[in-house]
């Protein structure tokens, strides 16, 4: 599909603010992401049916209200309004303190449980291909042991999802709540795919998710979406224990490392301090 066919003529007076409309709801809906390019002046005037004068007044509303960035010569963008959802100080006092890992996996488990639910009772026929393009990718990612590009579906399967429940407000909430997973502010990803998140088991989670989405059994995705949860959030404390007691293990042998040059120095060894 062309880009530019994404958008309509505008047939009520060929204003200005008809085109801010449109615009504004293709990114209310998710149709439009933070970082999309939109078609250049000449195509999207002729898509909108517009003057060009009228379309730089509609852009320079868009821009006002932060919704599109324009950069001289590059074209115009959306915005990233995702971000916003959690401010900067928030983001940053959330990374500090680990302790949030567990907050935020309780708040995805109820999200998430309600999102699939929505989305097994509204997705439409173009919302479970786009889920089926992505679990495709995802066993392929699996197989040939790209972690990466399986954790990169994984964020996308979730998003797919949130599109799928068709309620703009846990669409753009999911999104956020992504944002902190994608660049690891609440999880270290890697870590958890190293303690073996990224086996059959996984791949198997998101596929009853994806086949309850399908056979649109509400309960029961929305079961499957809070065990992969579940699953995520035992695999979590594993890897924190695993961590910790590695920890634990090195000083321990620093300490070792250290008592035994100390004995190679003076030629004995002082166990216990003497008894006065």
């Amino acid at each position: 599909m062309d880009e530019a066919s994404l958008f309509s003529g505008i047939s009520h007076g060929r204003t200005a603010d008809e085109v801010v409309r449109q615009i504004e709801g293709m990114i209310l809906d998710g149709v439009l992401r933070d970082g999309d390019r939109l078609p250049g002046e000449r195509d999207l005037a002729e898509s909108f049916d517009v003057s060009r004068p009228i379309l730089r007044e509609a852009l320079k509303l868009l821009e006002a209200r932060g919704l599109v960035r324009s950069q001289h010569g590059g074209g115009t963008f959306v915005a990233d309004i995702v971000g916003q959802v959690f401010s900067e100080p928030l983001t940053a006092l959330i990374s500090r303190h680990p302790r949030a890992t567990r907050d935020y996996l309780d708040y995805r488990r109820e999200l998430e449980g309600m999102t699939a639910e929505l989305a097994a009772l509204r997705a439409t026929e173009a919302d479970k291909a786009l889920l089926a393009r992505i679990i495709t990718d995802m066993r392929q990612a699996h197989a040939e042991s790209r972690a990466e590009d399986e954790m990169r579906a994984d964020v996308e399967f979730h998003n797919a999802i949130g599109e799928a429940a068709h309620n703009i407000i846990l669409l753009h909430t999911l999104r956020a709540c992504y944002r902190l997973l994608s660049e690891g502010i609440v999880l270290n990803r890697q870590a958890v795919f190293d303690n073996g998140l990224s086996g059959a088991a996984l791949l198997a989670q998101h596929e009853a998710i994806f086949d309850a989405i399908v056979a649109g059994d509400a309960a029961a995705a929305k079961q499957a979406a809070q065990d992969h949860i579940d699953f995520v959030r035992r695999a979590v404390d594993e890897a924190e224990q695993a961590g910790e007691r590695g920890r634990v293990a090195r000083l321990r042998l620093l300490q070792r490392d250290a008592q035994a040059a100390a004995v190679g120095r003076t030629g004995k060894r002082e166990l216990e301090p003497k008894g006065q």
